[in-house]
């Protein structure tokens, strides 16, 4: 069950967090890795050899995801080395927070484009050895705040929730070509991005959640394996929530 042997994919954002679990899980699995990163090539190195040591396959690839022009170029270059791409993971993004009133213009622009312009770019690559091969898996890493909202983080919200649209759209455009498109929603996880909440800020969140824990990116990742299998071959155009009850 969920065996990737001989597929190819691409995590982006794949250094650190959800994007590394998952780049970890996949590889485990069989498939291929190519993970990318923007800034911490050491980060990406050690999850390389990380999965190396495990006896999985992984090339780490610098990439901006905010250039549609890198997207393009980089995922067209991926899979022509791999001979095709069968799953793109549209994990890379920032968080940027603030009330809209204090909302700078240069943030909404990196938000919208790392967290929707680069995951659309990426998959507008990906889609057409996909097409080729007529068969295909794009999961959008989305967020719990993409669907109920939260105070001061309009843009990041609007960001993800853009995205769950796009995943329902791209699913009824190349389902023809078999080629699932959904999205995930985590919800309250430990990573490095929610390390830095305050004390306050993390009790007020695992409040809302009636498991009453975090989740850990390795329990995301599992979903994002799930996506990618051919156990969900007939998935497609949803939105699959881990947020341990936070929002029903």
């Amino acid at each position: 069950m969920f065996d990737l042997s001989g597929k190819t994919a691409l995590v982006t954002g794949g250094s650190r967090g959800i994007g590394r679990a998952a780049a970890e899980l996949l590889a485990r699995q069989g498939a291929r890795v190519i993970l990318t990163y923007v800034r911490d090539a050491e980060a990406a190195q050690q999850t390389v050899q990380s999965i190396e040591a495990a006896g999985g396959r992984a090339e780490a690839e610098k990439l901006d995801t905010s250039s549609f022009a890198q997207c393009e170029a980089t995922v067209a270059a991926i899979a022509k080395r791999a001979g095709g791409l069968d799953i793109l993971v549209a994990n890379a993004g920032i968080a940027i927070d603030g009330l809209l009133v204090r909302l700078r213009e240069v943030d909404l622009d990196s938000i919208l484009s790392v967290n929707l312009k680069g995951a659309l770019a990426c998959a507008q690559a990906a889609i057409k050895p996909m097409m080729r091969a007529r068969a295909g898996r794009i999961i959008f890493v989305s967020s719990v705040v993409g669907q109920m909202g939260n105070a001061g983080q309009v843009a990041y919200a609007a960001s993800k929730a853009a995205l769950i649209g796009a995943a329902k759209s791209l699913a009824r455009e190349y389902a023809s070509r078999n080629i699932t498109v959904n999205a995930l929603a985590p919800g309250y996880v430990e990573t490095d991005m929610t390390a830095n909440l305050e004390p306050a800020q993390k009790q007020a969140m695992l409040a809302g959640v009636p498991l009453g824990r975090a989740a850990s990116a390795g329990e995301v990742a599992a979903a994002v394996l799930f996506l990618a299998s051919e156990e969900a071959a007939y998935i497609t155009g949803q939105v699959l929530a881990v947020n341990g009850g936070m929002y029903m």
